[in-house]
Protein backbone atom coordinates (compact mmCIF):
# COMPACT_ATOMS: atom_id res chain seq x y z
CA UNK A 1 0.00 0.00 0.00
CA UNK A 2 2.67 2.63 0.99
CA UNK A 3 4.44 1.88 -2.29
CA UNK A 4 1.12 2.30 -4.25
CA UNK A 5 0.45 5.57 -2.55
CA UNK A 6 4.59 6.48 -3.41
CA UNK A 7 3.71 5.82 -6.87
CA UNK A 8 0.50 8.10 -6.83
CA UNK A 9 2.40 10.86 -5.67
CA UNK A 10 5.27 10.25 -8.01
CA UNK A 11 2.84 10.71 -10.96
CA UNK A 12 0.68 13.63 -9.39
CA UNK A 13 3.57 15.60 -9.01
CA UNK A 14 5.24 14.48 -12.53
CA UNK A 15 1.97 15.91 -13.63
CA UNK A 16 1.88 18.92 -12.19
CA UNK A 17 5.63 19.72 -13.08
CA UNK A 18 4.47 19.13 -16.86
CA UNK A 19 1.18 21.38 -17.07
CA UNK A 20 3.35 23.90 -15.50
CA UNK A 21 6.18 23.45 -18.16
CA UNK A 22 3.30 23.65 -20.84
CA UNK A 23 1.58 26.86 -19.56
CA UNK A 24 5.04 28.51 -19.02
CA UNK A 25 5.90 27.27 -22.83
CA UNK A 26 3.18 29.10 -24.13
CA UNK A 27 4.08 32.75 -22.40
CA UNK A 28 7.34 31.62 -23.32
CA UNK A 29 6.75 31.88 -27.07
CA UNK A 30 4.36 34.83 -26.94
CA UNK A 31 7.15 36.96 -25.26
CA UNK A 32 9.75 35.68 -27.90
CA UNK A 33 7.38 37.14 -30.50
CA UNK A 34 7.01 40.08 -29.09
CA UNK A 35 10.26 40.47 -28.32
CA UNK A 36 10.98 39.37 -32.44
CA UNK A 37 8.17 41.51 -33.76
CA UNK A 38 10.61 44.41 -34.72
CA UNK A 39 9.38 47.80 -37.34
CA UNK A 40 9.41 49.95 -34.64
CA UNK A 41 12.96 50.97 -34.53
CA UNK A 42 13.31 51.55 -38.44
CA UNK A 43 10.21 54.03 -38.22
CA UNK A 44 11.73 55.73 -35.11
CA UNK A 45 14.92 56.24 -37.63
CA UNK A 46 13.27 57.01 -40.72
CA UNK A 47 11.20 59.80 -38.73
CA UNK A 48 14.35 61.04 -37.18
CA UNK A 49 16.06 61.28 -40.50
CA UNK A 50 12.78 63.24 -42.30
CA UNK A 51 14.94 66.20 -42.78
CA UNK A 52 17.73 64.15 -44.83
CA UNK A 53 15.45 63.19 -47.10
CA UNK A 54 13.30 66.09 -47.76
CA UNK A 55 15.81 68.88 -48.09
CA UNK A 56 16.84 68.54 -51.62
CA UNK A 57 13.14 69.09 -52.37
CA UNK A 58 12.52 72.32 -49.76
CA UNK A 59 12.54 75.54 -50.97
CA UNK A 60 14.77 77.96 -48.94
CA UNK A 61 12.19 79.43 -46.37
CA UNK A 62 10.66 76.03 -45.89
CA UNK A 63 14.24 74.35 -45.68
CA UNK A 64 14.52 77.17 -42.13
CA UNK A 65 11.20 75.12 -40.77
CA UNK A 66 12.28 72.16 -41.60
CA UNK A 67 15.59 72.09 -39.62
CA UNK A 68 13.94 73.37 -36.88
CA UNK A 69 11.44 70.63 -36.62
CA UNK A 70 14.41 68.52 -37.04
CA UNK A 71 16.18 69.76 -34.19
CA UNK A 72 12.71 68.67 -32.31
CA UNK A 73 12.89 65.53 -33.85
CA UNK A 74 16.51 64.39 -32.91
CA UNK A 75 15.96 66.13 -29.15
CA UNK A 76 13.15 62.99 -28.28
CA UNK A 77 14.98 60.31 -30.46
CA UNK A 78 16.37 58.37 -28.07
CA UNK A 79 13.30 58.82 -25.54
CA UNK A 80 11.03 57.29 -28.70
CA UNK A 81 13.48 54.24 -29.11
CA UNK A 82 14.02 53.45 -25.25
CA UNK A 83 10.09 52.69 -24.93
CA UNK A 84 10.73 50.16 -27.85
CA UNK A 85 14.20 49.06 -25.82
CA UNK A 86 12.29 48.94 -22.22
CA UNK A 87 9.29 47.12 -23.84
CA UNK A 88 11.57 44.45 -25.70
CA UNK A 89 13.71 43.93 -22.79
CA UNK A 90 10.30 42.91 -20.46
CA UNK A 91 9.47 40.21 -23.06
CA UNK A 92 12.76 38.85 -23.03
CA UNK A 93 13.22 38.49 -19.19
CA UNK A 94 9.61 36.94 -19.20
CA UNK A 95 10.88 34.36 -21.86
CA UNK A 96 13.82 34.45 -20.05
CA UNK A 97 11.75 33.41 -16.69
CA UNK A 98 9.52 31.23 -18.04
CA UNK A 99 12.32 28.89 -19.54
CA UNK A 100 13.38 25.74 -18.15
CA UNK A 101 17.05 26.36 -16.83
CA UNK A 102 18.18 28.56 -14.25
CA UNK A 103 18.83 31.86 -14.86
CA UNK A 104 20.72 34.95 -14.19
CA UNK A 105 19.55 38.37 -15.09
CA UNK A 106 21.63 40.60 -13.25
CA UNK A 107 23.72 41.90 -16.12
CA UNK A 108 20.07 43.00 -17.35
CA UNK A 109 19.89 46.02 -14.72
CA UNK A 110 22.55 48.24 -16.98
CA UNK A 111 20.06 47.98 -19.71
CA UNK A 112 17.19 49.63 -18.07
CA UNK A 113 17.06 54.01 -19.13
CA UNK A 114 17.03 56.49 -16.61
CA UNK A 115 14.13 58.30 -17.69
CA UNK A 116 12.02 59.76 -19.77
CA UNK A 117 10.91 63.56 -20.83
CA UNK A 118 7.19 64.71 -21.08
CA UNK A 119 7.43 67.19 -23.86
CA UNK A 120 3.55 68.37 -25.25
CA UNK A 121 4.76 68.65 -28.83
CA UNK A 122 6.40 65.33 -28.80
CA UNK A 123 3.85 63.04 -28.08
CA UNK A 124 4.46 61.51 -25.42
CA UNK A 125 2.13 62.19 -22.18
CA UNK A 126 2.71 62.07 -18.40
CA UNK A 127 0.81 58.65 -18.08
CA UNK A 128 3.53 56.95 -20.86
CA UNK A 129 6.49 58.82 -18.40
CA UNK A 130 4.95 57.15 -15.20
CA UNK A 131 4.71 53.85 -17.08
CA UNK A 132 8.25 53.62 -18.48
CA UNK A 133 9.37 54.52 -14.68
CA UNK A 134 7.21 51.44 -13.40
CA UNK A 135 8.33 49.54 -15.62
CA UNK A 136 11.75 49.78 -15.31
CA UNK A 137 11.23 49.16 -11.21
CA UNK A 138 9.20 45.99 -12.18
CA UNK A 139 11.81 44.78 -14.33
CA UNK A 140 14.30 45.52 -11.47
CA UNK A 141 12.71 43.95 -8.90
CA UNK A 142 12.05 40.75 -11.10
CA UNK A 143 15.41 40.68 -12.64
CA UNK A 144 16.64 40.24 -8.70
CA UNK A 145 14.33 37.89 -7.96
CA UNK A 146 14.94 34.24 -7.05
CA UNK A 147 11.55 32.78 -7.48
CA UNK A 148 11.56 31.99 -10.92
CA UNK A 149 7.85 30.98 -11.33
CA UNK A 150 7.14 33.57 -8.81
CA UNK A 151 8.35 36.22 -11.01
CA UNK A 152 6.51 35.53 -14.25
CA UNK A 153 3.56 35.32 -12.24
CA UNK A 154 4.62 38.94 -10.98
CA UNK A 155 5.93 40.35 -14.31
CA UNK A 156 2.13 39.37 -16.41
CA UNK A 157 0.04 40.78 -13.39
CA UNK A 158 1.97 43.73 -11.80
CA UNK A 159 3.30 44.92 -15.39
CA UNK A 160 0.28 44.36 -17.38
CA UNK A 161 -1.21 48.07 -16.96
CA UNK A 162 2.48 49.67 -18.09
CA UNK A 163 2.59 47.25 -20.88
CA UNK A 164 -0.68 48.13 -21.66
CA UNK A 165 0.79 51.92 -21.54
CA UNK A 166 3.85 51.54 -23.24
CA UNK A 167 2.47 49.99 -26.20
CA UNK A 168 0.00 52.91 -26.22
CA UNK A 169 2.57 54.94 -26.09
CA UNK A 170 4.63 53.41 -29.29
CA UNK A 171 1.06 53.44 -31.00
CA UNK A 172 0.61 56.92 -30.58
CA UNK A 173 4.18 57.59 -31.76
CA UNK A 174 4.15 55.55 -35.00
CA UNK A 175 0.71 57.19 -35.99
CA UNK A 176 2.98 60.80 -35.81
CA UNK A 177 5.61 58.76 -37.94
CA UNK A 178 3.07 58.06 -40.02
CA UNK A 179 1.88 61.58 -40.51
CA UNK A 180 5.49 63.34 -41.00
CA UNK A 181 5.50 60.61 -44.07
CA UNK A 182 2.69 61.68 -45.27
CA UNK A 183 3.62 65.25 -44.87
CA UNK A 184 6.80 64.28 -46.59
CA UNK A 185 5.34 62.13 -49.62
CA UNK A 186 3.45 65.43 -50.33
CA UNK A 187 6.28 67.50 -50.54
CA UNK A 188 8.58 65.45 -52.89
CA UNK A 189 5.93 64.02 -54.87
CA UNK A 190 4.01 67.52 -55.25
CA UNK A 191 7.62 68.85 -56.49
CA UNK A 192 8.37 66.64 -59.53
CA UNK A 193 4.33 66.70 -60.06
CA UNK A 194 4.27 70.51 -60.35
CA UNK A 195 7.82 70.74 -62.31
CA UNK A 196 7.45 68.40 -64.87
CA UNK A 197 4.66 68.88 -66.82
CA UNK A 198 6.67 72.41 -67.17
CA UNK A 199 9.38 70.74 -68.53
CA UNK A 200 8.21 70.68 -72.06
CA UNK A 201 10.90 71.64 -74.68
CA UNK A 202 12.93 69.22 -76.46
CA UNK A 203 16.11 69.93 -74.85
CA UNK A 204 14.45 68.86 -71.07
CA UNK A 205 13.45 65.25 -72.52
CA UNK A 206 16.42 63.51 -70.84
CA UNK A 207 15.56 65.93 -67.37
CA UNK A 208 11.83 64.79 -68.23
CA UNK A 209 13.09 61.16 -68.12
CA UNK A 210 15.10 61.17 -65.25
CA UNK A 211 12.54 62.65 -63.29
CA UNK A 212 9.81 60.38 -64.01
CA UNK A 213 12.05 57.59 -63.25
CA UNK A 214 12.66 59.39 -60.30
CA UNK A 215 9.18 59.62 -59.08
CA UNK A 216 8.36 56.34 -60.09
CA UNK A 217 10.82 55.31 -57.25
CA UNK A 218 9.92 57.58 -54.53
CA UNK A 219 6.06 56.57 -55.41
CA UNK A 220 6.89 53.22 -54.41
CA UNK A 221 9.35 53.61 -51.74
CA UNK A 222 5.95 56.00 -49.70
CA UNK A 223 3.50 53.32 -50.60
CA UNK A 224 6.07 50.49 -49.42
CA UNK A 225 6.62 52.49 -46.04
CA UNK A 226 3.02 53.10 -45.73
CA UNK A 227 2.13 49.30 -45.43
CA UNK A 228 5.45 49.28 -42.83
CA UNK A 229 3.13 51.75 -40.62
CA UNK A 230 -0.13 49.69 -40.97
CA UNK A 231 1.79 46.15 -39.96
CA UNK A 232 3.74 48.08 -37.05
CA UNK A 233 0.87 49.24 -35.58
CA UNK A 234 -1.11 45.45 -35.83
CA UNK A 235 1.69 44.23 -34.41
CA UNK A 236 1.86 46.20 -31.11
CA UNK A 237 -1.73 45.83 -31.32
CA UNK A 238 -1.92 41.76 -30.90
CA UNK A 239 1.28 42.20 -28.57
CA UNK A 240 -1.30 44.46 -26.15
CA UNK A 241 -4.12 42.46 -26.64
CA UNK A 242 -2.16 38.57 -25.71
CA UNK A 243 -0.84 40.19 -22.46
CA UNK A 244 -4.08 41.13 -21.52
CA UNK A 245 -5.43 37.70 -22.27
CA UNK A 246 -2.53 36.43 -20.60
CA UNK A 247 -2.79 38.67 -17.48
CA UNK A 248 -6.58 37.74 -17.49
CA UNK A 249 -5.72 33.78 -17.61
CA UNK A 250 -2.83 33.84 -15.70
CA UNK A 251 -4.53 31.26 -13.42
CA UNK A 252 -5.51 28.57 -16.31
CA UNK A 253 -2.80 28.80 -18.63
CA UNK A 254 -3.09 25.43 -18.87
CA UNK A 255 -6.16 25.43 -20.46
CA UNK A 256 -6.85 24.10 -23.68
CA UNK A 257 -8.96 27.35 -24.89
CA UNK A 258 -5.65 29.74 -23.17
CA UNK A 259 -3.03 27.53 -24.88
CA UNK A 260 -5.05 28.21 -28.64
CA UNK A 261 -5.83 31.50 -27.43
CA UNK A 262 -2.17 32.61 -27.33
CA UNK A 263 -0.81 30.14 -29.55
CA UNK A 264 -3.09 32.32 -32.47
CA UNK A 265 -1.12 35.59 -31.59
CA UNK A 266 1.81 33.87 -31.50
CA UNK A 267 1.10 33.06 -35.28
CA UNK A 268 -0.59 36.26 -35.93
CA UNK A 269 2.84 38.03 -34.80
CA UNK A 270 5.14 35.44 -36.77
CA UNK A 271 3.32 36.21 -39.97
CA UNK A 272 3.74 40.82 -39.52
CA UNK A 273 7.13 39.89 -38.59
CA UNK A 274 7.62 37.93 -41.70
CA UNK A 275 5.91 40.55 -43.56
CA UNK A 276 7.94 43.08 -42.40
CA UNK A 277 11.05 41.41 -42.98
CA UNK A 278 9.90 40.33 -46.46
CA UNK A 279 9.81 44.33 -47.09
Amino acid sequence: MARRVLVLVGLLVAGCASTGQVSLGEVREFADASARLGGYAELSRRYRDTYDRESPYLSPQAERVARDTDARRRAVFDDFVAIQKTLVLYMQTLSLLAGDGRYDLSGRIDDLGTGLKAMTDSGLQQRHVAAYTGMTRLLTRVITSRYQNRSVDTMVRDGNADVQTLIDAMIVLTRIYEKANENERKTVLGLFNAEIPMANRNTDRMLVTLAKVHLQNKTAEYKLIDRRYKLAQQGLTKVALGHQKMRENMDKLSSEETRRILAGYVHDLNLIRDALSAE
